[in-house]
C-alpha cells in the first residue's frame, strides 16, 4: 500500500518536471533552463571574474584606444545587419587579452567577447576576423552555450544552479566558459549564421572558412583551438561555409588586408 501511494504522489510531480522540461526547449529541441535575464547575470559575473583575473593579461582599453575602436568598429559592423535577436539586449562588450602563443576567442552567455591577440596575429584579413566574431556573437546570441553546459555538468547540477540551490558550483562553472566544449550542432549553427550576417555586410561573409583554410594549409587541422572545435573537423567546416554563402547568392566581399595588417601592428 505504501508502494501504491508513493507511486501516485510521484507521477504528478514527474509529470510536472516534463512538463517543464518541455516548456525549456528550444526550436532544435535543446533544453534551455536560462532565461536571457539569467544569461545576462551569468555572463557578468562570467566577465568580472576574468577581468579580475591577471592571469588573462587583458589590454586596459584606456591605453589602447585605437586597438579598442578597430575591433568594436567590425563588432558594430555584424550588429548594423539588424540581424541579431539580441542586438539591443546583450553588452556585446570586447576584451583583447594579450597572449600572442593562443589561438583562441571566446563569448559568454548574454554577449562578452574575448579574442586572445594570438588569434588576432594568425589572421590575415578582416573579413577573417569579422567571420570569427560572427561565429562567437553566434553562440551566445542562439543560446548555445545552456545546451554546451547541461551535457558538460549534467541536468541535475544544472537544475539546481537554476533554482537557485548551488551558488558556488555556478561560480565555478562560470570560471570554466573559457573552455566550453560545443555540439556539432551548435559549431555547424554558429558557422552559418556568421556567414548569413556578414552576407549582409561589404566583408567577404567566407572569411570564417579563411581562418580554418590557414589551420588546414600550415598542417594544423588536428589542433583546432578550443573556441573551434574539432567537430566538425576544418575541412568540412570550409565547404559548409562556402556551401552557404553559395546558397545566399555567392555574393562577392571585401576583405580588407591593408587596414587589418595595420590593426595587428597596434598589438
Amino acid at each position: 500500500m505504501k508502494v501504491f501511494k508513493a507511486k501516485y504522489f510521484l507521477l504528478p510531480l514527474l509529470a510536472l518536471g516534463l512538463t517543464y522540461l518541455q516548456s525549456c526547449k528550444d526550436e532544435d529541441g535543446d533544453i534551455n533552463f536560462f532565461s536571457v535575464s539569467d544569461d545576462l547575470a551569468f555572463g557578468a559575473q562570467t566577465a568580472a571574474q576574468i577581468d579580475s583575473d591577471p592571469s588573462f593579461n587583458i589590454l586596459d582599453s584606456a591605453s589602447n584606444v585605437a586597438a579598442y575602436k578597430y575591433i568594436y568598429d567590425v563588432r558594430n559592423g555584424i550588429l548594423n545587419t539588424n540581424l541579431l535577436t539580441f542586438k539591443d539586449r546583450f553588452p556585446w562588450r570586447i576584451r583583447i587579452v594579450k597572449d600572442d602563443t593562443t589561438l583562441n576567442a571566446f563569448c559568454t552567455p548574454g554577449g562578452y567577447i574575448y579574442f586572445y591577440t594570438g588569434l588576432i596575429k594568425f589572421l590575415d584579413y578582416e573579413s577573417e576576423l569579422a567571420g570569427v566574431m560572427g561565429h562567437e556573437m553566434a553562440h551566445a546570441d542562439k543560446r548555445h552555450s545552456t545546451d554546451a553546459l547541461t551535457r558538460q555538468y549534467g541536468i541535475s547540477l544544472m537544475l539546481d544552479i537554476v533554482f537557485g540551490q548551488d551558488k558556488g558550483q555556478l561560480a565555478r562553472i562560470a570560471a570554466g566558459l573559457k573552455d566550453l566544449q560545443y555540439s556539432r550542432k551548435n559549431e555547424s549553427e554558429a558557422d552559418e549564421y556568421s556567414v548569413i550576417w556578414l552576407n549582409s555586410t561589404d566583408w567577404d561573409a567566407k572569411g570564417a572558412a579563411g581562418f580554418f583554410q590557414k589551420l588546414i594549409d600550415q598542417g594544423q587541422s588536428g589542433g583546432t583551438p578550443q573556441f573551434l572545435s574539432t567537430h566538425p573537423d576544418p575541412g568540412n567546416r570550409v565547404e559548409a561555409i562556402i556551401k552557404k554563402w553559395e546558397e545566399l547568392g555567392s555574393k562577392p566581399g571585401q576583405q580588407y588586408q591593408a587596414r587589418y595588417t595595420n590593426f595587428k601592428a597596434l598589438l
